[in-house]
């Protein structure tokens, strides 16, 4: 859709051809995003090991991707990690920003990192970021700003410098450049003078180097473009073509074949070049990148190419045999048809007829995207029919010649046409078309119109000329025909003669014999029977295979197409073989299925968008050897444990496990997941998967596409799981294995069958002790006897002892309840005459009172001695009375349980007076008697009462001495 915009945009503006795709075989890029690799954005290095994995050094750790994974594994510290390498003692070496050190597998197999600079002096461990990593020897070297570490034997030795600006190999060198001394060569344990500061141009910086033929270089620079190294010496190698900036920022470059390389730049994406510097490929956004800023570039073990992006990983599948093609030019039409004609290619399609010139080169994909268009509208067909090159179109039949559309017959559209080579004397081509077969005959002055032959009037979209000229047709609804160029007879075949059915009949000529793919294989015309019957060459090939379309190629191979898919039959070897081309699946362009085989590098398959171009030799060359491992084994309970992850030994080794990893587990973990996955990046969905648990499977799983199995419930055994898998080709991987004990349950354990015979040994031993107490109790019987008498005789002795127990014990509590009764009347004795006193009390106030109503009422100035001296008599008597109602208030406290002091204590309000008169409200003594101990009138007992409730809180349907005595109540429980 991106392209199709630009296009338009382009085609106003009048700059189409500066965004033209600079060969028309598009390769397959696939993009990775931070979203799916779930890491950081920058990736500065990458490397695979010996099983095929990938491993990035990102912005958030190392990244490992094996193809249906990402594992991201950070650093101690979470920094930055700018460089990965594999040691000599495969060790995976990573350096961060003040960190260093390698990954290698634990006791479970899971990446750990082990860090080295515990080997550094203090003063030395602070260096930033680690930029280059190189193994050179056993040694290993990590390049800081102003240090170059070298790690050997177990100790690191120290290159200090202002600036470090690179480090790397040069010819089985290490060489490393100092921006004040020169590039320097690593020799004899110390750095010496290569290639002197004042030999380099003015800003020099290295970026990446690599081999450049038998004793050269490449070297990419920051500032200065590309340079070769031969010795010691640097030539300026000028990149030309596609308006290449020679002064751009250059970050990698690498080697991919003879006189071929990709150079990578910061800003304007990759460029391949050749030996003489021409660009021959730029490319960048346009071409599928995620962006233009590329760090570093790598080639795996499938020549396929890595990006390590500013943001994302890019896959490049480089050496893939299938390319799409569908320039801009083509509008995205369907194509049908293609036809090659002198040194021209010749694309029928839904929008149009296009021309391209072609170059005598072995694959035509890296032809250049020079396109030309002859005629716009819908065109089904192209082909040289006897050195003419014929064009069907929905518009007529024309011939192309000289760039240009002649037009034969346009009264209908055609689709197909063959030529009648048999007929002696005659130049006769048949054409099929909407309304039957058309025949043409063929002089000097043109196309001669020879008008329909026989009484077939369906359309003709599939035709064959069998050796007997007779024109073979087929309806996909209707059948099969024959047409008689001698009498134009025409006969119709079906079920009834034969085929599996009406259906779905195409008839293809293939081997020079005219064949039918049906609904169940090949069928072949019997002419002695007059009948169509299984052709037994193919029904060894293809068995019952439902068939849309057959094409033969010029080394005899047999293209097909069943269903959506695609595949070949291939003769190469003694026994055909069939090989399926699964890139292609649901991208051909179902019901007008065409192949166009123009030699084994050469093949042509139309699609719903444009083509598909299929290098079909280097397609078999690319069928490599599969691998598969087992990356993950977890053991589920309520948290999942892990118990194996990826690695058998070191990182770079293909080791298989040994007994001494073999775990036992406890019979709690006997829940087992396990992932697998196989590293082929550029056909990862074509890779199906079989797994076998054997002591528990019967037999190997269907084939499928989940990379992950789960055991649950496992009985107590020696288990081992294995995995294979198998690619579109069907060629199977070696087996990956991970065995595993799970050990019995506690009560199956050895220690539980020796608790188990201890238990029975002791049981027979308590059997016979119970025989032996049988036979003593049996003996005894009679003793028993005697003692329950004895017992019954005890029990009526102590029947009678407890009687006349009960009839003491009742004496004591009589006695004890009568003394109780005597306190209690004793102290109602004592509270009533605290309450006598307190009338007394009330008595003397009174006397008191009217003593100094008499001494006012005399009318004397100066009151007398004696008349004081008998007020104060009064007084002290008034003393003994507040002491006696202290002592009331202790005795009625003490028979009522405190109860003055827990009234106080919950409504704190309470005044004395209002105390007094609950404790005369629990006596039960009448308003009246209230009256004379408060010395108030009975009026003004009511109005006590009746603040006492406010007070207390008490509504009024609740009686004020019930409240009172269930708050006594509630005290004496």
């Amino acid at each position: 859709m991106f392209l199709r915009t630009v296009f338009i945009l382009l085609m106003l503006s009048g700059a189409q051809s500066l965004f033209s795709q600079t060969y028309i075989g598009q390769r397959e890029t696939v993009n990775f995003d931070k979203k799916q690799y779930n890491a950081g954005t920058q990736n500065w290095k990458i490397k695979q090991d010996t099983q095929g994995r990938v491993y990035f050094a990102n912005n958030e750790g190392v990244l490992v991707f094996d193809g249906a994974y990402w594992q991201l594994y950070p650093l101690p510290n979470k920094t930055i990690v700018r460089s990965i390498e594999f040691g000599k003692d495969k060790k995976l070496y990573a350096g961060g920003q003040d960190e260093m050190g390698y990954f290698s597998p634990g006791k479970n197999g899971q990446l750990a990192f082990t860090s080295l600079k515990s080997l550094l002096p203090k003063a030395d461990q602070n260096f930033s970021d680690i930029w280059d990593i190189v193994t050179y020897g056993d040694d290993v070297f990590f390049r800081a700003h102003d240090k170059i570490f070298r790690y050997s034997n177990n100790k690191i030795t120290i290159y200090n410098s202002s600036s470090w600006l690179f480090l790397g190999l040069y010819q089985d060198q290490l060489i490393a450049h100092d921006e004040q001394k020169g590039i320097l060569v690593f020799k004899n344990g110390s750095w010496q003078p290569f290639i002197e500061k004042k030999l380099l141009p003015k800003g020099f910086y290295i970026t990446n180097i690599c081999r450049f033929g038998e004793n050269s270089s490449l070297v990419t620079t920051a500032k200065n473009g590309v340079y070769i190294l031969s010795g010691n010496q640097l030539k300026y190698f000028k990149l030309s073509g596609f308006d290449t900036d020679n002064q751009q920022a250059f970050s990698a470059a690498i080697a991919i074949g003879d006189n071929n390389y990709l150079i990578s730049t910061y800003t304007n994406g990759i460029y391949q070049v050749d030996a003489n510097g021409t660009v021959i490929e730029k490319i960048s956004k346009k071409e599928g990148l995620q962006n233009t800023n590329v760090r570093c570039l790598f080639m795996d073990v499938n020549r396929n190419i890595w990006l390590g992006l500013d943001n994302g990983i890019d896959f490049i599948a480089f050496n893939n045999a299938v390319k799409h093609v569908n320039p801009l030019i083509f509008k995205d039409g369907s194509g049908f048809s293609i036809a090659k004609y002198n040194n021209d290619l010749y694309f029928s399609m839904s929008t149009g007829i296009f021309q391209l010139p072609i170059q005598d080169i072995g694959d035509l994909s890296y032809t250049k995207n020079d396109f030309k268009t002859l005629a716009d509208g819908l065109s089904w067909h192209l082909s040289v029919v006897n050195d003419d090159l014929l064009a069907g179109r929905d518009d007529g039949l024309f011939r192309i010649f000289n760039g240009k559309l002649q037009p034969i017959y346009n009264a209908t559209g055609f689709w197909l046409f063959e030529s009648l080579l048999n007929k002696p004397g005659t130049n006769l081509i048949a054409a099929g078309n909407y309304f039957g077969v058309r025949l043409f005959e063929r002089d000097a002055s043109g196309f001669i119109d020879k008008g329909n032959i026989g009484k077939y009037y369906e359309s003709a979209r599939f035709l064959a000329i069998d050796g007997e000229s007779n024109i073979w047709t087929s309806h996909p609804t209707r059948g099969v025909y024959k047409i008689s160029t001698d009498n134009s007879q025409v006969k119709m075949y079906t079920a009834a003669q034969g085929l599996p059915s009406a259906l779905n009949n195409f008839v293809f000529k293939i081997k020079n014999r005219v064949v039918v793919a049906t609904e169940k294989g090949i069928y072949e015309y019997n002419s002695a029977t007059d009948q169509f019957q299984p052709d037994e060459t193919y029904k060894n090939i293809f068995g019952t295979r439902s068939l849309r379309y057959l094409k033969e190629d010029p080394s005899g191979n047999i293209w097909f197409v069943q269903e959506k898919s695609i595949g070949v039959v291939d003769y190469a070897t003694s026994k055909p073989n069939i090989i399926y081309i699964p890139e292609l699946t649901n991208k051909i362009l179902s019901g007008f299925e065409n192949v166009y085989p123009i030699n084994d590098n050469n093949v042509f398959v139309g699609s719903e968008n444009g083509y598909y171009h299929v290098n079909y030799a280097k397609y078999k060359q690319n069928i490599h050897p599969l691998s598969v491992f087992i990356r993950k084994v977890k053991a589920i309970a309520g948290t999942d444990s892990l118990l194996f992850g990826g690695y058998f030994g070191l990182v770079n080794e293909d080791n298989k496990q040994t007994s001494s990893t073999t775990q036992a587990l406890s019979y709690l973990w006997n829940s087992l997941h396990f992932e697998y996955s196989s590293p082929i990046f550029e056909g990862q969905s074509n890779v199906s998967y079989s797994y076998y648990l054997d002591g528990f499977d019967k037999e190997w799983s269907a084939w499928s596409k989940k990379t992950e199995k789960d055991y649950t419930n496992l009985s107590a055994g020696t288990y081992t799981f294995k995995v294979k898998a198998r690619n579109h080709q069907n060629n199977e991987s070696p087996v990956s294995s991970y065995t595993f004990t799970i050990n019995p349950p506690w009560y199956l354990s050895i220690w539980a069958f020796v608790a188990y015979v201890m238990a029975f040994a002791y049981l027979l031993y308590f059997v016979y002790r119970l025989q032996e107490k049988r036979h003593i109790r049996n003996q005894e019987k009679e003793l028993l006897i005697q003692r329950q008498k004895n017992e019954e005789e005890q029990k009526q002795m102590a029947y009678l002892h407890q009687l006349e127990l009960e009839r003491s014990e009742k004496e004591v509590v009589k006695l004890k309840n009568e003394k109780l009764e005597s306190e209690i009347e004793f102290k109602n004795s004592e509270l009533a005459s605290s309450a006598m006193s307190l009338v007394q009390k009330k008595e003397f106030i009174l006397k008191v009172k009217d003593e100094l109503q008499r001494i006012n009422k005399s009318g004397k100035d100066v009151v007398e001695a004696v008349e004081i001296k008998k007020i104060l008599r009064l007084l002290s008597e008034e003393k003994k009375v507040n002491e006696e109602w202290e002592q009331f208030s202790i005795h009625f406290n003490k028979v009522h349980a405190d109860f003055l002091t827990v009234i106080k204590e919950r409504y704190p309000s309470i005044n004395q007076q209002e105390l007094k008169l609950s404790a005369y409200l629990i006596m039960n003594l009448s308003s009246k008697e209230i009256a004379q101990l408060m010395a108030i009138s009975v009026r003004g007992v009511e109005i006590s009462r009746y603040r006492l409730r406010k007070k207390l809180q008490i509504p009024t349907e609740i009686n004020l001495f019930e409240f009172l005595f269930d708050i006594q109540r509630e005290i004496m429980k």
